[in-house]
């Protein structure tokens, strides 16, 4: 049967096909939109990657570093400072770093405290009383009113008083076979020398009084400053046990001796220099496969790190190779890691050679002590850890590479991030300008399908008017 007119004509229109104008909008606007996003959030995780790559490469290099001072700042590889004559004066280690010894030093006096005694009076026990009144009690300048009253009117009473005024003297009181005795002692140092003088009250208060030359107490010990000789410098402490004359080192004064000459210095390290060598070529390498990896070449593409061509990498290996042939120190046999046997490998990688190095320990331990450690590092002799320190400061300088290659990765988030945005305006404008288009389309759909309809009627009355 042939096609009638009116069926070729509905199937030319598409009229009754059931068109869904918004999933067709959405299907158009979707194919628009996924290759350019998927090219744009492919190029955020690359960036991404990048950034906590060097990240963590920075991170890297800030634990080698730190591990490294604290691994050296220990008494294990810096030693231990030691006194030749311990009755003299006996030395210990403080926070902070190695000391600068050796250092020659002579105790000239031992620092003491003012202690004065009042006479014994046989038959008196700690509650007996002393009398009323007020003393003064002086030192340094210091002073604070002592009380007697009814209600501690005793040697005891006295005694608490006195430890109640918070100037740093101690009053007690002791009952032996002969009697008892009022004893106050105060800090060391000239400083802390003190006075106890009546202001009023009974003349029995008389008996415990001191006015700095004279009065009713006896003075058994003066209060003096300790007095060292250290590299022929005189100094003066209020204690004997001295923090500052030496940093990180703690001088214990324990006798007096005019005259003679003690040594201060530091023992050899208890941990093996050579155990040094290897951590720190360990370590190296573990930082340096690290670095590698990241920036591996790849074949093909196939196997490529994420900081494949990067500069700051390229810099960073370039910098911490050239530490083997830096000089650690400025003269001498030694004077870098490649005089002790440490080599380059061809990917930046290190070796040691341990026969070398068992060599220069053996011909020259101090030398090499000094070299790897110094007890005072400076730019001639930085040490391993000085020289790690300042190899990390140039990596990681305000306008260095790796610095440079940081900002440039996050300049290039906020761009894609900004692309992205407006990527989703560009379709939300396009989903509008197709919405409008296949509008208008279905309302001139609709006045064909009029048209279609009147023209159904038309074949049908010719139909009819030919039939019959």
């Amino acid at each position: 049967m042939p096609t009638s007119v009116s069926s070729s004509i509905t199937s030319a229109l598409g009229v009754g096909s059931g068109i869904d104008i918004s999933s067709l909008v959405s299907s158009l606007v979707s194919a628009t939109r996924e290759p350019k996003e998927q090219a744009i959030t492919g190029r955020q995780s690359t960036n991404s990657a990048r950034i906590s790559a060097l990240a963590s490469a920075s991170d890297s290099l800030d634990t080698f570093a730190d591990a490294l001072n604290s691994l050296l700042s220990g008494a294990g590889y810096s030693g231990t400072p030691a006194s030749n004559d311990t009755s003299i004066a006996a030395v210990s280690l403080l926070p902070g770093g190695v000391p600068n010894l050796p250092a020659q030093l002579e105790v000239q006096q031992l620092a003491s405290a003012q202690v004065l005694a009042s006479a014994i009076v046989p038959g008196a026990t700690s509650a007996s009383a002393v009398g009323m009144g007020d003393f003064t009690l002086t030192v340094g300048g210091q002073s604070a009113t002592i009380s007697i009253t009814s209600a501690n009117n005793s040697y005891a009473g006295l005694a608490s008083a006195i430890n109640a005024a918070g100037l740093g003297v101690t009053a007690s009181v002791i009952t032996d076979n002969q009697g008892t005795r009022l004893v106050m002692k105060g800090a060391t140092g000239e400083a802390n020398a003190f006075t106890l003088e009546k202001t009023s009250g009974d003349a029995s208060l008389d008996a415990f009084t001191w006015d700095g030359t004279t009065g009713g107490a006896s003075r058994l010990t003066q209060a003096k400053d300790s007095i060292i000789v250290l590299d022929g410098v005189e100094q003066h402490y209020s204690s004997n046990t001295i923090d500052t004359a030496i940093a990180n080192l703690r001088i214990d004064l324990n006798k007096a001796a005019p005259g003679t000459l003690v040594t201060l210095g530091m023992n050899e390290p208890t941990s093996s220099l050579r155990d040094l060598v290897v951590e720190f070529v360990d370590a190296y390498n573990t930082l340096m496969k690290g670095l590698n990896t990241a920036s591996a070449s790849g074949v093909n593409g196939v196997g490529s790190g994420v900081l494949n061509s990067e500069a700051a990498v390229r810099d960073m290996k370039r910098q911490l190779s050239q530490m083997m042939s830096t000089d650690l120190a400025s003269s001498g046999a030694y004077r870098n890691l490649v005089d002790i046997g440490v080599k380059t490998n061809r990917d930046g990688t290190i070796a040691l050679d341990t026969d070398r190095l068992d060599a220069a320990i053996a011909a020259d331990p101090s030398a090499i002590t000094q070299m790897l450690n110094p007890a005072v590092s400076s730019d001639s002799n930085p040490g391993l850890a000085g020289l790690m320190d300042r190899v990390r400061d140039a990596i990681q300088e305000k306008d260095g590479p790796l610095a440079t290659a940081q900002e440039k990765y996050k300049k290039l988030a906020e761009t894609l991030t900004e692309q992205l945005s407006k990527l989703d305006e560009q379709m939300t404008d396009y989903q509008a300008q197709l919405t409008t288009v296949y509008t208008k389309m279905e309302t001139r759909l609709a006045a064909l399908k009029a048209t279609q309809s009147y023209l159904e009627q038309q074949v049908a009355i010719w139909t009819n008017s030919k039939d019959n």
